[in-house]
């Protein structure tokens, strides 16, 4: 798993991509507080080597929870920024700062 920021200097936003491989997967999602945890919108497209690929416009100077979602369950960035628990999920989220 991978995760790439790219600052654009003509706005104030991130461009994050999100890569994940996942060759037996048949849907993966990237879902946090950036997008409600709604998985509608935030799937990573699979590539022909099996894995998932995508890049969303994250506003700068903030930081967001957030997991992925590989065919129904839960799972974190190994690369994260850190790592934030929470009570809701009773699991620890991995976090991306921008």
């Amino acid at each position: 798993m991978a995760i790439k920021k790219q600052y654009l200097k003509s706005k104030p936003v991130c461009k994050v991509t999100f890569t994940v491989p996942a060759e037996e997967a048949k849907k993966v999602a990237v879902v946090g507080d950036f997008n409600n945890w709604n998985p509608k919108g935030s799937l990573l497209k699979k590539l022909k080597n099996g894995t998932f690929k995508g890049t969303f416009d994250l506003p700068k100077e903030n930081s967001y929870e957030f997991r992925y979602l590989v065919d129904g369950s839960y799972v974190n960035e190994a690369e994260a920024d850190r790592y934030q628990w929470n009570d809701y999920a009773g699991a620890e989220n991995a976090v991306l700062e921008v």
